[in-house]
C-alpha cells in the first residue's frame, strides 16, 4: 500500500489520506514524494494520514532511529488498585493497544485481563461487599475526560453505566459496607461539579450543589455523613462534612482558616484526618474531633510533604508516606499508641496508591524507581515482609544499563526574599536532575520541562529519557522552577499572576548553568514539555531562541487569553484562579504580553507541535493557531495531530509514533542527519 500525501492550504485540513499501520508508515516507502516547486511556507503544507494520526511536515522516521526505539517501547508497568476477595489482587497495565484492569491471585501469578476496550481504563475501585464482587471504573471516548461511572460485576463478567452517559464524572468513593457510591459529575449544569450518590441498584442523587468545583473524599463508618472538598486553587481546598439524609454542607475548618487539604479521611470513632499546609510551607496530617475543632497536627514539623495516607478499616493503623527531596519514605503508625511499626527497606523510589486490605495486616501499593518501571508491591504488617506482585517486562533491556538521574541545584536571578541578586553568593537556589549519558562529552542537551504548574519533576522510571540518554547519547536536564511543588507554599506561589515569566527567567538560568558545565554541549540544546510545560518550551523559544536548538511543544498553551476562553466550561474559573482572569482589562494585557503566540516574530529555531484533536484542557486551536502564526512568517512547524486522542497520548500506536517522531526531530536538530 502505498501512501497518499496532499498538498493544502494550512488553515483548513484538506483530503485525508489512506490509513495503514503506523510503523510501516514510519518507516518510510520506497519512492518518497514527488518533489515540488519552491513555493510560500504559508501556502503549503506537505500533510499524511495514518490511521488517527496526521503528519503535517513530518517526513517518515529513519529504520535506525525506529529500530534504536523499538524495545523502550516494549517496556511496561503495572499500578495496584485495590484487594480482591481472598487476597488477590486487581492492577492496571497494558499487553494490547491500551491499558485495562487484570486480577492477579497470587505474588508472581499470571496477568489476567478483565476488561477489554479500546479506550483506556487506569483505575479501578474494588466494592467492600465481598457478597457482590466487583469494581467501579471510568472510561471516557477519544480523550476527551468526559468520563463515564461504571460497575464491573466479577461474578457475570459485565460492566453497568451508572452515570448519565454525557456529563464528566470522577473521584468515587465507596462506604464501608459497599453499598453507596458518592463521586463528582457536571450533570446538573455542565459548569459546576457537584457532589451525586446512589446505590448500584438505585437512582442517582444531588447531595452537594452549592455551585464550585467539589470532590469526594471518605464515607464515614455508618455511611450517614460524607467528606468533601471544595477545590477554589492549589492553596485553597476547603474541607466540609455532608449531612446525606439534610444534606447540611458543614465547614471543617475554624472561620478565617484557609489550607490546600489534600486528603480527608474517617478515622477511629468518626476522627476526621485530614493532611494540608495548615499554617506553614508543608503538607502535614492533622486531626479533627469533630467539625470546627482546632486542628491537631498528627505528623510531625518536618521539611518535607506528606503526600498520601491511608487508615485501615479496622482503625488499627495508618500509613502514608513523605515526599523526600522527590524520592517516597513510607511510615506505618498504630493508632492505639502511636508508635511506628518496623517496614522492611524499600528501594529508593515513588510510592502511589496505598490501600489496606480489609483485614488491615496487609498494605498494597505501586512503587516506582528510576532504573524500573512501576509494580505491584504488598507489606505484611505481621511479618514485617516485603512482597512484589509483577515484574514488568522492560523490552529484554539490560536494566543494569539505565541510568540514574543526579540531582543539583541551580543559582537564578533572584534571591529567596525576591530581590535581584546581586553576588552569585546569594542567588536562590532552582532544584534540578541530570541524565548522563556514557562518555566524556561534551553532550547534546534535552531539558525537559513538567507541566501543571502544579506539580514536580520526580525521578520515576521513563524509557523514553532512558532512550534519550543509552541510544541517541542526549544529556537529559529536568529542572523544577519555581511554581513547582515539594518544596513548599511559598515556592509553588512563585510564578502566580504576574509573575509567571520569573519561571521562564529559571529556564534562562538553567542555560547558563549549562553553559559552564564542560560535559554539555551548549549550542546545542532543546526544550521538551507537555501542557504547562509546552508553554514553558514556547516561552523559552520567545525569550532565548539564541540559546536553543529545537523544541518539542506538547498540548501547550500558546495564548493565554485564547486557552482561557475556549478551555472546558467545568475548569475555566480554576484556571482563572491560577493564570489570571482574562476579564479584567489589566489581566488581560499582561497575559497578551507574555503569550508566545504574540511574539512569533522572536521565536526562530524549529518547533515540533504535537496535539490530541479532543482535548479538553489545552484546546487544539491553541496548537492550530501556533501553526499557522508560524506558517505565515516562513518558518517551518511540523505537527502531528491524534484525532483520537485529548490531552496527551494515550494509545500505544499513536504514542509510539509520537515518540518516534520527536526522537527523530531531536537527533536530526541536536546530532545531524
Amino acid at each position: 500500500m502505498t501512501v497518499q500525501r496532499t498538498f493544502s492550504l494550512c488553515s483548513a485540513l484538506g483530503s485525508l489520506c489512506s490509513a495503514i499501520g503506523v510503523m510501516t508508515l514510519l518507516a518510510g516507502c520506497a519512492t518518497g514524494p514527488t518533489p515540488q516547486p519552491a513555493v510560500d511556507r504559508a501556502e503549503v503544507v506537505e500533510r499524511w494520514q495514518s490511521g488517527n494520526l496526521i503528519f503535517e511536515d513530518i517526513p517518515p522516521v529513519s529504520a535506525a532511529i525506529e529500530a534504536r526505539l523499538a524495545q523502550y517501547l516494549e517496556v511496561r508497568s503495572a499500578g495496584f488498585q485495590g484487594w480482591l476477595p481472598g487476597g488477590e489482587v486487581l492492577i492496571s497495565t497494558r499487553f494490547g493497544e491500551t491499558a485495562q484492569i487484570h486480577r492477579v491471585a497470587r505474588p508472581g501469578g499470571a496477568r489476567q485481563q478483565i476488561t477489554f476496550f479500546p479506550e483506556p481504563i487506569t483505575g479501578a475501585l474494588a466494592s467492600p461487599d465481598d457478597q457482590r464482587p466487583g469494581f467501579l471504573y471510568l472510561r471516557d471516548a477519544g480523550g476527551s475526560e468526559f468520563w463515564q461511572l461504571y460497575f464491573f460485576d466479577l461474578a457475570s463478567g459485565r460492566s453497568n453505566m451508572l452515570s448519565d452517559g454525557s456529563s464528566r464524572n470522577s473521584s468515587p468513593v465507596w462506604d464501608r459496607q459497599g453499598r453507596q457510591i458518592a463521586w463528582s459529575s457536571t450533570l446538573r449544569n455542565g459548569r459546576d461539579t457537584d457532589i451525586w450518590l446512589r446505590t448500584l441498584d438505585g437512582e442517582a442523587r444531588p447531595v452537594v450543589t452549592a455551585g464550585g468545583t467539589w470532590f469526594t473524599q471518605d464515607f464515614s463508618a455508618r455511611g450517614e455523613r460524607l467528606l468533601v472538598t471544595r477545590y477554589v486553587s492549589r492553596s485553597d481546598v476547603q474541607p466540609h462534612l455532608v449531612d446525606l439524609a439534610t444534606g447540611a454542607l458543614t465547614p471543617l475548618l475554624p472561620d478565617g482558616m484557609v489550607a490546600n487539604v489534600t486528603r480527608l479521611r474517617f478515622g477511629p470513632n468518626d476522627s476526621i484526618y485530614f493532611s494540608a499546609d495548615l499554617g506553614g510551607e508543608f503538607v502535614r496530617l492533622y486531626r479533627l474531633a469533630e467539625a470546627g475543632a482546632e486542628p491537631e497536627a498528627v505528623t510531625g514539623a518536618v521539611d518535607h510533604d506528606l503526600e498520601q495516607f491511608e487508615m485501615s478499616r479496622d482503625g488499627r493503623y495508618l500509613a502514608f508516606s513523605l515526599n523526600e527531596n522527590t524520592v517516597s519514605r513510607l511510615y506505618v503508625r498504630r493508632l492505639s499508641d502511636n508508635s511506628f511499626v518496623a517496614l522492611p527497606g524499600l528501594p529508593v523510589g515513588i510510592i502511589s496508591g496505598l490501600e489496606f486490605s480489609s483485614e488491615g495486616d496487609r498494605i498494597g501499593f505501586t512503587l516506582n524507581t528510576a532504573t524500573s518501571p512501576g509494580d505491584v508491591h504488598s507489606i505484611d504488617l505481621r511479618g514485617r515482609t516485603l512482597t512484589r506482585w509483577t515484574r514488568s517486562e522492560v523490552g529484554g533491556l539490560d536494566t543494569a544499563s539505565f541510568v540514574t538521574p543526579e540531582h543539583f541545584m541551580f543559582p537564578t536571578f533572584d534571591t529567596p526574599d525576591g530581590r535581584q541578586a546581586a553576588t552569585d553568593e546569594e542567588r536562590r537556589m532552582i532544584p534540578a536532575f541530570v541524565y548522563w549519558p556514557a562518555g566524556p562529552g561534551p553532550h547534546p542537551v534535552v531539558v525537559q520541562i513538567h507541566g501543571g504548574p502544579e506539580a514536580q519533576a520526580r525521578p520515576g522510571f521513563s524509557s523514553n529519557h532512558q532512550f534519550w540518554v543509552n541510544e541517541l547519547g542526549f544529556a537529559v536536564v529536568v529542572p523544577n522552577v519555581r511554581g513547582s511543588t515539594g518544596y513548599g507554599r511559598s515556592f509553588h506561589q512563585l510564578d502566580n499572576g504576574v509573575l509567571r515569566e520569573d519561571s521562564v527567567r529559571d529556564i534562562g538560568a538553567l542555560l547558563d548553568w549549562i553553559a559552564d558545565q564542560p560535559g554539555l554541549d551548549a549550542r546545542r540544546v532543546a526544550t521538551f514539555g507537555g501542557s504547562y510545560g509546552g508553554y514553558m518550551v514556547l516561552a523559552s523559544h520567545m525569550h532565548f531562541a539564541d540559546r536553543l536548538a529545537a523544541g518539542v511543544n506538547v498540548v501547550g498553551i500558546s495564548n493565554f487569553v485564547t486557552f482561557l476562553e475556549n478551555t472546558q466550561d467545568y475548569r475555566r474559573h480554576l484556571r482563572r484562579e491560577e493564570y489570571g482572569d482574562e476579564r479584567d482589562a489589566a489581566m488581560r494585557a499582561h497575559l497578551e504580553r507574555i503569550s508566545p503566540l504574540n511574539n512569533i516574530e522572536r521565536m526562530t529555531r524549529p518547533l515540533l507541535i504535537v496535539q490530541g484533536a479532543n482535548d479538553p484542557r489545552v484546546p487544539r486551536s491553541e496548537a492550530d493557531q501556533l501553526v499557522a502564526a508560524l506558517r505565515a512568517q516562513g518558518q517551518p512547524a511540523p505537527y502531528l495531530l491524534a484525532l483520537d486522542e485529548g490531552h496527551g497520548f494515550r494509545k500505544r500506536s499513536n504514542r509510539d509514533a509520537y515518540l518516534a517522531v520527536a526522537a527523530e526531530f531531536l537527533q536530526r536538530h541536536l546530532v545531524g542527519d
